[in-house]
């Protein structure tokens, strides 16, 4: 049996046994051009996972600020700079994340992924301020291009 299909019939099991030697091996392959040895199963699942990630830390950038917008607008007498200062850097890192994903940008307009990141916005800020979710509104009340505008908080 070739060298390339022994590689091949054990690469599942090292994926389950050992993820990061899976890993290195896999780039090694990949880089030496050695394309008929790669775990093409797992790599695929991997590659997709890692859009997924992306796309979860966008959306755990816009649940931070779309919190603390609802914190500033709720709480008007405990406004403080740490605020401010939480929402101008997750408006810093949403778009810093959207320079690096382009394609991502569309999820800001995406009414199911809006849903989702704004009822755990809701669900943060009601955990953090103590106020009822039923205050709250049930859809997001603001343009996404003022969320996203630098120095916009809402009164």
């Amino acid at each position: 049996m070739s060298t390339a299909r022994q590689i091949e019939q054990h690469l599942p099991e090292l994926y389950e046994r050992d993820y990061f030697a899976w890993t290195q091996q896999q780039a090694t392959m990949l880089r030496s051009g050695q394309i008929s040895g790669v775990d093409a199963l797992h790599l695929a699942e991997e590659i997709e996972d890692l859009g997924r990630s992306e796309k979860r830390a966008l959306a755990s950038r816009m649940i931070v600020l779309l919190a603390h917008l609802l914190k500033w607008q709720h709480q008007p007498a405990l406004r403080s700079k740490s605020w401010q200062r939480t929402i101008t850097t997750q408006r810093k890192d949403v778009k810093y994340e959207l320079a690096g994903s382009p394609s991502l940008k569309p999820s800001l307009n995406d009414p199911e992924w809006l849903d989702i990141v704004w009822s755990k916005a809701t669900i943060l800020a009601s955990n953090e301020t103590g106020i009822d979710l039923v205050v709250f509104p049930e859809d997001l009340p603001w343009d996404m291009a003022d969320v996203m505008r630098e120095g916009w908080m809402p009164e």
